[in-house]
C-alpha cells in the first residue's frame, strides 16, 4: 500500500523569480515544497504566476525570460541545468500535461505511433514492448479497446479520450511528478468528473505527486490536499484544503472563494415566483423558434449520415436567455450555428422574429443575420491580431454601412463604455489585453449592431473564477439593458444557473428537459439532468465527493 501522506519532498521550489524585458515580473518570488503522493493545487488569476512556475520546473520558459532561485528535483539542482541535463529528466521523472489536448497531440501521427515515441525516446528501444507499453498505458487512463484505439487519429477522438491520451504520454516512463497545466477546463461536467477520479486513482496506485494548476475552486475542493494561491508572481497563502476553503487568511483568498458560483441542492424546495404579468393583446415574436428540427451530418448516399439534432423544438422570447447544457456531441454549438443558417438544415424550421431564415430571399436572409451576433469560447481566436480593438468592435458597422464615419467611430466609444472599458482600449492590438478585457471587446463587438439575438458559446470557460464574476455581471447589466434575447451555450452548469431564465438540456442531439432555470437545477425531472448535475465537483472540501458521480450509461 502506498503512503498517501508521505512527507517525503520530491520537489522544492524556493524564491523562484522569472523576469521578462517588461517592468512586472512574471513570478517575483514563490515557494513551494511537494510531497510523494501529494495533490497539491496551485490557484490564482491569470498573470498570477502558475503555468510559468511550472513550466520553469522543466525549463520550457519562452523566450528571452530569465528565471532565478532554486528548483530541486529528488534534493539535486535542476534549474539552469543543460538542456541534456534536462532531457533525461523531461517525460521521464517529471511530466506535464498541457490544458489544451489538440494541441499537445500530432494531428498526422497515430497515437500508437506518439506513445512509442515517448517511450522509445527515454529507453525502450524493441517495437514490440514499446507497443505493449502503449496498450498497457491507455488500458491505465480507461480508453475503451485500447489495442485498436492504437491506430486511430487525435481528430478520432472525444475530447475526454484526447486528454486521456496526453494523460498516457505523460505517465509513459513513470515520472515522480506530474504538472497538470488545467487539465479540465475545456471538458464537460461529466468528463471533467472522470478525468478527476483517473487523476485520484493514479495518485494512488503509483504514488505520483501531482501539481494541479486550475481556476476552478470546485475541482481543488474535490481533488487537492494542499492548495497555493497565488497572486501577481507571489504565494499569498497556503495550507490544507479543507482548512484554508473554511477560514482563509488573506483578503486576496477570501475573493476568490467568494467569486464560485454555487448550484441549488438537488431536490431543494424550489421558492414560488410572481403570477406573470397579463400577456399583451399581440403576442410578441421569439427571437428564435426552432420548429422540429434535424440537422445530419455526413453523407446519406454513402450510407454515413449520422443525426447531430434529432427532432428539437425550443423557442427563445424577447429579452429571455436560455442556457443550453449537455456533454460534447450533444448538439448545443450545431443549434446556435443553426440559427444563423451557418448549418444545413435536413427537416423542420428556424424562424427568427417570426421569419424563416433559411427560406427566405438571400436579401431578406442577411436583414435577418444582422439582428444575430456571435460571442466565441475564445476571444482571442475571434480577434483578428493585426488589426487595434476599435477597428474589430468597428468592423460589423462597416459592413453594414451604419451612420457616417464619424458616427461609427463614436459608436465604439459607446460600445467601450458599456463594457466598462477606457475609450483609449481602442487602439490597443488584443495581445495588449488580458483574457477578460478581450472578452468585454467581443462582447461589445457582438452588440454593435444591437441584435435583437445573442448566441454566447462558452463566452466564460477559459475565464478565471474573479474574472468569470465580473464577466457575467456585466452580461445580465447588458442584457437587462438592451433587451437582447441570448443562447447561452456553456458545459458550466453553475454558470448557466447564474445568467439564464430557461434551460434545455441536450443529449446526443435530442432535447431531454426544459424549463426555469431554478426549477430543472433543483428538481431535475429526467435522469440525465440530475446526473449531470451529479457530476458537478462542490466547492467545499467538507463534503468532497458530496455530489454523487454516476456514469452516464443508457
Amino acid at each position: 500500500m502506498l503512503d498517501l501522506h508521505s512527507t517525503e519532498e520530491v520537489l522544492t521550489i524556493e524564491h523562484l523569480a522569472i523576469s521578462f524585458t517588461h517592468p512586472r515580473p512574471a513570478v517575483e518570488d514563490v515557494s513551494v515544497s511537494l510531497r510523494r503522493g501529494e495533490i497539491l493545487a496551485l490557484v490564482g488569476e491569470s498573470g498570477s504566476g502558475k503555468s510559468m512556475t511550472a513550466r520553469a520546473v522543466l525549463g520550457l520558459l519562452p523566450p528571452g525570460a530569465r528565471a532565478t532561485g532554486s528548483i530541486r528535483y529528488d534534493g539535486e539542482e535542476i534549474l539552469g541545468l543543460p538542456e541534456a541535463d534536462l532531457n533525461r529528466i523531461r517525460g521521464a521523472r517529471i511530466a506535464m500535461v498541457f490544458q489544451e489536448p489538440q494541441t499537445a497531440l500530432n494531428p498526422v501521427r497515430t497515437i500508437g505511433w506518439q506513445l512509442r515515441e515517448a517511450l522509445r525516446a527515454h529507453g525502450t528501444t524493441s517495437r514490440k514492448a514499446a507497443t505493449e507499453r502503449a496498450v498497457e498505458l491507455l488500458r491505465a487512463v480507461e480508453i475503451p479497446e485500447p489495442e485498436r484505439r492504437l491506430a486511430s487519429y487525435p481528430h478520432q477522438l472525444s475530447g475526454g479520450q484526447k486528454q486521456r491520451v496526453v494523460l498516457a504520454l505523460a505517465l509513459a516512463n513513470q515520472p515522480d511528478v506530474l504538472l497538470a497545466d488545467e487539465p479540465t477546463t475545456a471538458l464537460d461536467v461529466t468528463v471533467q468528473a472522470e478525468i478527476l477520479r483517473l487523476l485520484d486513482r493514479i495518485r494512488e496506485r503509483t504514488g505520483t505527486a501531482i501539481v494541479l494548476i486550475t481556476h476552478n475552486m470546485g475541482v481543488v475542493a474535490e481533488i487537492a490536499d494542499r492548495v497555493v494561491v497565488l497572486q501577481a508572481g507571489n504565494v499569498v497563502e497556503e495550507g490544507e484544503t479543507r482548512a484554508l476553503f473554511a477560514q482563509p487568511r488573506e483578503p486576496y483568498t477570501r475573493t476568490l472563494l467568494a467569486s464560485v458560483l454555487r448550484l441549488p441542492e438537488l431536490d431543494s424546495v424550489v421558492e414560488p415566483t410572481a403570477a406573470p404579468a397579463a400577456a399583451p393583446a399581440a403576442q410578441e415574436l421569439p427571437a428564435v423558434e426552432f420548429r422540429g428540427v434535424h440537422v445530419r451530418y455526413g453523407s446519406s448516399r454513402r450510407g454515413r449520415a449520422f443525426p447531430a439534432i434529432t427532432d428539437v423544438s425550443l423557442a427563445v422570447a424577447s429579452c429571455e436567455v436560455v442556457g443550453l447544457v449537455g456533454e460534447s456531441g450533444s448538439g448545443k454549438t450545431t443549434l446556435g450555428r443553426l440559427a444563423a443558417g451557418l448549418v444545413p438544415l435536413a427537416e423542420g424550421q428556424v424562424l427568427l422574429r417570426g421569419e424563416d431564415v433559411l427560406a427566405a430571399p438571400r436579401a431578406e436572409r442577411r436583414h435577418l443575420r444582422r439582428g444575430l451576433a456571435f460571442v466565441h469560447q475564445d476571444p482571442e481566436a475571434s480577434l483578428d491580431p493585426r488589426y487595434a480593438v476599435g477597428a474589430s468592435i468597428r468592423e460589423p458597422l462597416d459592413i453594414h454601412r451604419v451612420g457616417t464615419p464619424a458616427e461609427r467611430d463614436a459608436r465604439v466609444a459607446e460600445l467601450l463604455e458599456a463594457v466598462q472599458l477606457p475609450a483609449s482600449y481602442a487602439e490597443r492590438r488584443p495581445r495588449e489585453l488580458s483574457g477578460g478585457q478581450r472578452q468585454r471587446i467581443a462582447l461589445a463587438r457582438a452588440l454593435a449592431l444591437e441584435p435583437a439575438l445573442l448566441v454566447a458559446d462558452e463566452p466564460t470557460s477559459a475565464l478565471d473564477v474573479s474574472v468569470q464574476a465580473r464577466v457575467l455581471e456585466l452580461f445580465r447589466d447588458l442584457q437587462e439593458r438592451l433587451g437582447f434575447a441570448c443562447l447561452f451555450i456553456s458545459h458550466d452548469l453553475a454558470v448557466v444557473h447564474q445568467v439564464a431564465d430557461r434551460v434545455a438540456v441536450l443529449r446526443a442531439g435530442q432535447l431531454v428537459e426544459s424549463g426555469p432555470v431554478g426549477r430543472v437545477f433543483a428538481q431535475p425531472e429526467a435522469d440525465y439532468t440530475r446526473r449531470l448535475l451529479d457530476a458537478v465537483p462542490v466547492p467545499d472540501p467538507a463534503r468532497r465527493g458530496g455530489r454523487r458521480v454516476r456514469e452516464l450509461a443508457s
